[in-house]
Order: C-alpha cells, then structure tokens, then sequence
C-alpha cells in the first residue's frame, strides 16, 4: 500500500512539472505573437510615413508629428511642405475647417523655403480670408514657387480687396520665383504692370496661366504676356482681352504650340457689353500653327448678345452654352465649327432642336459628347442624329424631358433604339423626385 501511494504521489508530481511547462512555453508563444500582431510604429520606414502624412489634412498631420520623435522629424521633411494648400475662412461664417492660425506661423517660419507648389483655398466670401491669403503671400520671401492658385469658391473675396494690397502680396511671389510655371489667379485684381513684373522674372519658365475674370487687365496686358512668354502652353482669359494681336502672337515661330486656350464670354447685363468680332485670318493662323489646340468657350450670353458671333468658321473644340441659346445661333454652330468634340446646351426653349442637332451631326466629324438641358428634341429626330454619329458618342447625357414621343417612338423604345446606334446601353437622364 504505501508502495502504491509513493508511485501515484511521484506520478502526480511528474504530471504538475509537465504542465507548469506546458504553460510556460504557451506564454513565450503568446508574447511572441503579441509582439508580432503589435509591430514598433516608431521604427516604420520615413518614406512610409512620409506617403501616409502626404494624404493627411494639416490639423491631423500636425497631431500625428506628436506621436514619437520619428513621426515629428518626418512632419519637418523639405519633401512633405513642396505642395500645400491653404483652406482659409473665417469660422463665424463657415462651418468647414481651415488652416490653422498656429500652423500657418509654423509654416511660415520653418517650411517657406520648401514650398514649391502652393494654392490659397479660400471657401468663404469674407474679406477676412481674403485678406488672410495675401497676408502670408507677402511673407513667402525665401521661396521659389513652380505654382501658384488662388482660388476663391464663394466669390467676390479677392475683389473685394484694395487693389494696391493684392498687388503688393502677388508682386512679392513673381519677382522671388524665378522659376513660375503655373499661375491661377482667376477673380483677382491683378493688372498690367503686375503682369510685366510676372513677365519680367518667369518668362522662361511660365506654361500656364489661367485669369479670367480679371477686369483691370488690358488687352495689351495680356499681349504683353504673350509676345515674351514663349513656352505658354495653356491660357485662360475672358473673351474682352482676345484680339487678332494676340492670336497671332500665339501663332509667332518663336511661340511653343498652344494645346489648350479657354475663352469666357459673359455678359451680366443684358445690352450693356458690346462684342468685338475677331478676324477669320486670325483664327486661321493659330490654328496652323497649334492644329490640335483645345480651344474652349463658355457663352454666358443674353440671346440679342450673339450676333457677332458664329459668322464664320471658328476652330472651337469644346462649347458650352449656360444661358438660354436660340435656334437660329445654333444652326450657325453646325456650319461654322467644323472640330467641334463636345456641345452643352443648358436651355434652349420650347421650339425643337431636330434640324440643328441633324446639321451639327452631318457637319461636326468629332463630336464625340453632348449635353442637352432644357431643350425640346423629336425622339426621331434624336434617333436619326445618334444614328449619324455613331459609337463615336462616348458621352451622351440627356434629360428625359427632353425628348418628345412622335409617331415613330415612344420614351419607351427609344432606349433600345438609341443603344442599338452606340452600341452599349444607353438610358435618358431623369430627375431626381426628392
């Protein structure tokens, strides 16, 4: 019996060590594992980091440089401040989040030497944030901006300035960046001598400038920009600056080909702004020298407002109507813009479109998109115009109150018949009903 009791009492004890064992090799696995689920965030690579913060908006960004040492020396890398966007507005007017104060001074001090590709976002209409975006432009002094934007998405803002002010903040970026080659500065109080300070220190460089609606700007101006600038490859203007000058200085030898010319042409007062008539041996000219230009014009017009205009063929590639346009203007546009690519009409009225669409259709080879608002179309007329232009319609948007049901189609059928042309399926836009 005690032999019996020894053994169960040794047999016991074996069974104690070999899971006291047991359960210390599962803790090694389990800590290894958890050190293997739970890696070291402060030893990820800089360059990980750096693509990560390149997503992250400034106020995050900033809270994350606080996390370790790592993190903040990645926050102050040259390479993290090249592009920035300001986001100013004033927080009593706006709910939407801006930039900072604290981290605009921060910015400015330690990073303004970085900074390469810079926009002023300003998202309010206050004169504030206007104010606010010269503001720091008058302090970039040690930088050598590649582009600039100012950008205001709830005008006036940047009009609202004293002109002197703006010019003051502009001049102080054209004449530190010797190496401008991208320019935004649409609904500015910019002018002609600030241009020639642009001019006179980026001319070798600039490649795009977009400024329309600049109403202190001459046409000799932005002649001016075109007659030294010769590597502009992209311009923006309302249609008061265009003149013959500077579509033939746009056409000199000396001039890089032109790829992309918009031209905004508005009216705000019906009777009030007279329009210019450009010559066709302009137009001509340019196009010989930049043939595959973009050229895009947005109308903005009152109907009695269009008579100097669609007289002659024009090179136009993309147009846009965003007021109401007559029948008889765009009749003229099927016979005058032979490289037209893509036509928005907003409104038309209550008389339908079927003669002009089947004019644009035979005449316009390389309209590929059209968008037609509050129009009247025949749904046969529609049929036979898609018919004509075949696959090569890659956008097609078309509200369904557009089409009116004849004889020959109902709304229903007209979705078979019209994807049957493009050879994909197709359907009318509707709208919403909320």
């Amino acid at each position: 019996m005690k032999r019996g009791r020894k053994t169960n009492e040794a047999n016991s004890s074996s069974s104690e060590e070999t899971t006291e064992k047991e359960s210390k090799r599962r803790r090694v696995i389990d800590e290894k594992t958890v050190a293997v689920q739970s890696p070291d965030w402060a030893n990820l690579l800089q360059d990980i980091i750096l693509q990560v913060f390149q997503y992250l908006p400034l106020l995050d960004r900033a809270h994350a440089s606080q996390v370790c040492r790592s993190w903040n020396q990645v926050f102050h890398m040259p390479d993290l401040w090249r592009c920035f966007e300001f986001e100013l507005n004033q927080p009593a007017t706006s709910y939407l989040r801006a930039t900072h104060p604290e981290l605009i001074k921060q910015i400015i001090k330690r990073h303004s030497n970085h900074l390469q590709y810079v926009s002023f976002k300003v998202v309010d209409s206050s004169k504030e944030s206007a104010e606010a975006a010269c503001d720091i432009l008058s302090q970039l002094v040690n930088c050598s901006l590649k582009t600039l934007g100012l950008i205001s998405t709830a005008r006036p803002s940047f009009m609202d300035l004293p002109k002197s002010h703006f010019i003051s903040a502009l001049t102080v970026v054209f004449v530190n960046s010797k190496s401008l080659s991208s320019l935004k500065i649409d609904d500015t109080p910019v002018d002609d001598p600030s241009l020639k300070v642009l001019v006179a220190n980026n001319s070798d460089t600039l490649k795009l400038l977009k400024m329309s609606s600049c109403p202190h700007v001459s046409p000799a101006g932005i002649l001016c920009v075109a007659d030294q600038c010769h590597g502009l490859r992209e311009l923006a203007l309302n249609y008061h600056l265009l003149s013959d000058e500077l579509l033939l200085a746009l056409s000199s030898e000396k001039h890089v080909r032109l790829e992309h010319l918009r031209i905004d042409v508005v009216s705000e007062n019906p009777g009030q702004t007279q329009f210019h008539t450009i010559q066709k041996s302009s137009w001509d000219a340019f196009i010989k020298h930049s043939p595959k230009v973009n050229l895009v014009m947005y109308f903005f017009l009152y109907e009695e407002e269009f008579d100097p205009f669609f007289r002659y063929e024009i090179p136009v590639t993309h147009l846009y109507f965003g007021r109401s346009v007559s029948k008889d203007v765009l009749g003229r546009v099927g016979m005058t813009c032979p490289r037209l690519v893509e036509l928005v009409v907003c409104a038309n009225g209550l008389r339908p479109l079927d003669e002009e669409l089947i004019r644009i259709a035979e005449r316009c080879k390389y309209l590929s998109a059209v968008g037609l608002g509050e129009c009247e179309v025949s749904c046969s007329a529609f049929v036979e115009f898609v018919k004509m232009c075949g696959g090569r319609l890659s956008q097609l948007s078309i509200m369904e109150e557009v089409l009116i049901p004849d004889q020959k189609y109902s709304l229903e059928q007209i979705h078979w018949e019209v994807s049957k042309h493009l050879g994909r399926v197709w359907f009318p836009d509707m709208m919403p009903t909320w």
